[in-house]
C-alpha cells in the first residue's frame, strides 16, 4: 500500500514539474525527480504513458498528453515542435540555479510610457534581493538579442530595479557566446552554452 502511495506520489510531482516547464529531457527529470539510472527514469516513465507523451531529441523528451492535463489542471495544450529545445535549455539553467522556488516563466517587465523600454524575459527569479533574468538563445537573430540587451541596459538606466539584475543566458555555440558577451559589456552576466550541460 505504501509503496503504491509514493508511486502515486512521485507521479504527481513529476507532472507537476511538466506542468510548471513544459517540456523536460529523460535526463532532466531523472535529476529533478531522483530516478537514479537512466534505463529506471526510461521505465518510471514509460509506465507514465497515460499522462505523458514524448518524441525524440537526442533524447527522450515529455511533456503533458490530454490525461495528464487534467491530472493536475493544466490548461497549456503542448505538441510536438522544434520549440521544445527553447524550453529544455531554459529549464536548465532552473536545474543548475537549484530550482528556485521564485522562478517564473515569460515576465513582461518594463515602463509602459517609456519607448523601447519593455521586454519579456524567458525566466526570471529571486535570490537575497536581486532579481536573475535568464535569456534563452537558441534560433534568435543576434541583433533582436541586442535589442534585448539595450532595452535591459535601458531599464537599469532609469532605476526601474533596486539592484542592477544579474543576467544568465544561454546559448548553442561558443561564437554566439562570445557576441552576446560583447552585447552584455557593462552587464553582470554569465553566459553558458548547452555544452555546459552535456
Amino acid at each position: 500500500m505504501e509503496k503504491l502511495v509514493l508511486k502515486e506520489q512521485r507521479e504527481e510531482n513529476i507532472l507537476l514539474s511538466l506542468k510548471k516547464l513544459s517540456y523536460l529531457s529523460r535526463s532532466q527529470l531523472q535529476i529533478l525527480h531522483d530516478l537514479g539510472s537512466a534505463r529506471n527514469a526510461s521505465r518510471v516513465l514509460q509506465q507514465m504513458n497515460n499522462y505523458v507523451s514524448s518524441f525524440r531529441d537526442g533524447e527522450n523528451i515529455y511533456y503533458l498528453n490530454k490525461e495528464g492535463r487534467e491530472r493536475v489542471n493544466s490548461k497549456k495544450i503542448l505538441k510536438r515542435t522544434t520549440q521544445a529545445r527553447h524550453y529544455i535549455m531554459r529549464n536548465s539553467i532552473y536545474i543548475a540555479y537549484g530550482c528556485p522556488s521564485s522562478w517564473k516563466n515569460e515576465v513582461r517587465l518594463g515602463i509602459k510610457e517609456v519607448k523601447n523600454s519593455t521586454v519579456v524575459c524567458d525566466a526570471i527569479f529571486k535570490l537575497d534581493r536581486r532579481y536573475y533574468i535568464v535569456e534563452v538563445d537558441h534560433t534568435q537573430k543576434m541583433t533582436k538579442n541586442r535589442t534585448k540587451i539595450d532595452r535591459y541596459k535601458k531599464l537599469i538606466e532609469l532605476e526601474y530595479f533596486d539592484i542592477a539584475p544579474f543576467f544568465i543566458w544561454i546559448t548553442t555555440t561558443e561564437y554566439r557566446r562570445k557576441e552576446l558577451l560583447k552585447f552584455c559589456d557593462g552587464l553582470e552576466v554569465q553566459i553558458f552554452t548547452i555544452n555546459d550541460f552535456h
